[in-house]
């Protein structure tokens, strides 16, 4: 069916202002069509001169632009028809109500702004969107906004909310229901909706007409309801006892202050009723409008003005302290709280369905000791589904079935709990095997195996469960060790027994000894470093603290861990003290360490955005539950040994820049992965962790490989993305938060991790859709559409077409082409 438009317009210039007349929008559009009006409204601007006025006279001008102004013809954006055609506010036909109005923007620095942002506003989720009917700039290059009003707003409360969303003040003079409106020529309208001006069809109408009557207005929102021919019949409108019929259930409240379970659940679904579900309700710029779209949708109806306060001070904390809330519900509850009116069905069915709810959370508290029930909830339809607020992190990624046969070997010893965190902790002692030795990373930098891990778990966790690989593993360096301890120590005693000025054997040269003490100064480090000749220093921590032994002057520990990383450090000291050590060199120290949670949070707390924790591969050991079995080991004994014995000499015969092509072909699958999961989560955090993540990836891949004979095991593949990931895991489960922090101060960061912000989105969603979904996982709304411009580029989504309104991204609907939910 064809839409009618009607418009009250007198389209003539000079017209009578208390006369208008019901023409289609045909007649709008010649008349701002016309070439006489647009000479009017260029000669008002100052675009053209205005015949027999003097050009240097600014107040004549301005006069004459004034008069012009006064001479446009106008139009009504409120009725489409007046009685008798007299612009009257008592002769606007209720009947021929447009349920919309027009939003002035009178500053001109805010008006392209105001553009911007009545598209975003278009596009929300929440109850502007699909508001936007027209836009268009008045005779002074102002801004004319229509729109469309929610169901059950009144034009002033439209105006209000509107202004606020908006960000413009509010003008009481746009709200008389005979407003006029100057027209202005065809290319100062910006767009215009097929709505604008429209009549609606029927059963829109009279929901909005039934909207305003159950709230005790007229059919076009005015005044106390009176008996017309349009009107339903309703209960008498006595407010001498406001309460006294309100549903019943509500003034219990637990504790004194605080709100009932069922009005928090109640609050929620109204929430939901108001198209406000997922939206950020208590966010400046749209909180007025939520909260009143929230009590219309009826939640005034169910509880009290003092209980709803109760709930809001819990659900909008931020703008229950501001006066405009309490004004705001005050004022609502003393205009149109009348309980003696008949509720809606809806409201009958929110009311019992969260009374039912908060029942069923009752019976719960009291089945289960020590629950801890918060009044977290999410609506669905028409159910609720409780959920804790301190719900457990996730799990971390399971360990694939099949292993490199170096990896099965070394954990085959271990109990299941433990075998994940072993799995990382044999790398380091693997590569301090390697000497002159190196691979080539895919951003054609050559790096060595600097393999660190620090292994985070709970107190009696089983961290020691690490220990007796890595004993296997560094047995043979250790063998070697001994012997140059051995020659050090009589070196050391020979030097101490002959006298000051006696001559001095010096120090034994090839005093290669590669596995430190914990509790090494840093003159001892660069020592050890420089006679190690190349190799890897190596060290196992019980405590991460023992590292401080290195700490210098300056926290040098921290330091230490991010160039044993670095390929080309350089590290030293220069001292004038002949008896002190000189030397400049590079450090290749790979190390295990092991920490409580706690712990090593506090550790790396100064740290978070120095280097360390990206440099560091990272593992846990889950909590078992109370009273579980105890863990057993498997017999570390000489087939164990002899079974590790090939692999140990491989990594030691290794010499030069080794090419492993397929675990250069990972890393490049994995930094694709973590690229896309990045734009996807547009976790920044997470983004910068996965590029060192990526190379300690690589790097084991290249230890696995070499290890087995440069040969490669289909199983590596596997193995090495479940280790990115769960190292990954970690450095976000334990420290992801602090940096948010750490980068940003003040920012309030997700608890729950990273996550696929597109799956997150509805198949078809909007700008505003993106915006609120960004500002629910802690970030900016700045990057919504450089980020949106990604997606596109990349095929993730494309905009939907619409020929009626310009492609700007924030008012465009967009498609998803990938993690599609009707595909899953």
């Amino acid at each position: 069916m064809e839409t009618v438009h009607v418009v009250a317009i007198n389209p003539y210039r000079k017209g009578n202002k208390g006369k208008v007349f019901s023409y289609n929008i045909d007649t709008y559009d010649k008349v701002i069509g016309s070439k006489e009006i647009k000479k009017m409204i260029q000669q008002i601007r100052g675009e053209l001169p205005i015949d027999g006025v003097d050009l240097n006279d600014a107040q004549a001008v301005k006069k004459a632009q004034e008069r012009l102004k006064s001479e446009l013809p106008f139009f009504c954006p409120h009725y489409g028809m007046f009685k008798n055609n007299v612009r009257r506010q008592e002769n606007a036909l209720p009947e021929s109500f447009l349920f919309q109005t027009i939003i002035d923007v009178d500053d001109k620095e805010y008006v392209e702004k105001a553009i911007e942002k009545a598209r975003e506003l278009n596009c929300s989720s929440g109850i502007w969107n699909g508001s936007l009917l027209h836009l268009c700039y008045s005779a002074r290059k102002k801004l004319h906004i229509g729109i469309r009003m929610p169901v059950g707003m009144t034009i002033e409360e439209t105006q209000k909310a509107y202004c606020e969303a908006l960000g413009v003040p509010y003008d009481e003079s746009c709200i008389t229901p005979e407003r006029m409106i100057f027209l202005t020529d065809k290319d100062s309208e910006i767009y215009r909706s097929k709505m604008w001006c429209a009549v609606m069809p029927e059963s829109e109408i009279q929901a909005r007409r039934k909207a305003f009557l159950d709230r005790g207005l007229t059919v076009d929102g005015r005044g106390d309801a009176k008996v017309n021919s349009l009107q339903f019949t309703v209960n008498g409108n006595s407010n001498d006892n406001v309460q006294n019929n309100r549903l019943s259930g509500n003034h219990g409240s637990g504790e004194l202050g605080e709100a009932s379970e069922k009005n928090l659940i109640a609050f929620d679904l109204f929430v939901q009723s108001a198209g406000l579900e997922g939206m950020a309700i208590d966010t400046v710029g749209s909180r007025h409008s939520s909260l009143l779209a929230i009590m219309s949708a009826g939640a005034s109806r169910v509880m009290s003005e003092e209980e709803l306060m109760k709930v809001v001070r819990t659900k909008m904390p931020s703008y229950y302290q501001e006066d405009d809330c309490h004004q705001l519900i005050h004022d609502f509850y003393a205009k149109y709280a009348d309980s003696s009116k008949p509720m809606s069905r809806d409201v009958i069915r929110v009311n019992a369905l969260a009374e039912q709810k908060a029942n069923e959370v009752k019976s719960e508290e009291r089945r289960v000791k020590n629950s801890n029930a918060d009044g977290n909830y999410t609506v669905q339809s028409s159910n609720l589904q409780v959920q804790s607020s301190d719900e457990d992190y996730p799990e971390p990624p399971a360990m694939p079935e099949k292993l490199p046969k170096l990896v099965e070997l070394l954990i085959s010893r271990t109990p299941e709990i433990y075998k994940p965190a072993v799995a990382h902790a044999i790398f380091p002692p693997l590569a301090t095997h390697l000497w002159q030795t190196s691979f080539r990373y895919i951003d054609n930098v050559v790096h060595e195996a600097t393999l660190s891990t620090c292994l985070l778990a709970g107190t009696g966790a089983g961290k020691s469960s690490v220990d007796k690989p890595i004993r296997y593993i560094m047995e043979d360096i250790r063998k070697r060790d001994a012997e140059n301890l051995k020659r050090e120590k009589e070196w050391k005693e020979e030097v101490t027994r002959k006298g000051a000025n006696k001559d001095k054997r010096k120090r034994p040269d090839n005093l290669v000894i590669q596995e430190i003490d914990a509790d090494m100064t840093s003159p001892a480090f660069v020592m050890r470093t420089a006679e190690a000749q190349g190799r890897f220093l190596y060290t196992s921590l019980n405590e991460l603290d023992q590292f401080d032994a290195l700490r210098g002057s300056g926290n040098q520990q921290f330091r230490i861990m991010c160039l044993a990383f670095d390929p080309f450090n350089l590290f030293g000291q220069q001292r004038v003290g002949v008896q002190s050590v000189t030397e400049r060199v590079t450090i290749r120290f790979n190390w295990n360490a092991s920490t409580t949670i706690q712990k090593g949070q506090r550790y790396f707390s100064k740290v978070l955005t120095d280097g360390p924790i990206s440099r560091i591969n990272f593992c846990t050991i889950p909590e078992r539950e109370i009273g579980d079995e105890m863990p057993v080991y498997g017999d570390y004994d000489d087939a164990y040994r002899e079974a590790l014995k090939p692999y140990i000499e491989n990594l030691n015969n290794a010499r030069g820049l080794i090419d492993c092509p397929e675990a250069f072909q990972l890393a490049l699958r994995l930094k694709d992965e973590n690229a896309e999961f990045s734009r996807l989560s547009q976790d920044r955090v997470y983004e910068n962790l996965s590029f060192r993540a990526n190379v300690i990836a690589y790097l084991k891949a290249c230890v696995l490989y070499v290890a087995n004979g440069c040969k490669w095991e289909p199983e590596i593949d596997e193995f090495i993305r479940w280790s990115e990931r769960y190292d990954l895991y970690c450095k976000m489960r334990f420290f992801g938060d602090a940096i948010k922090r750490a980068n940003d101060t003040g920012e309030k960061s997700s608890k729950r991790g990273p996550s696929n912000m597109l799956m997150q989105l509805p198949d078809e969603f909007t700008y505003q859709q993106v915006i609120d979904l960004r500002v629910a996982n802690g970030m900016s709304q700045k990057g919504t559409s450089k980020m949106l411009g990604n997606w596109k580029d990349r095929h993730y989504i494309r905009a939907k077409e619409n020929d009626s309104v310009p492609q700007f991204l924030s008012s465009s609907v967009f498609i998803k082409l990938k993690f599609r939910k009707e595909n899953s």
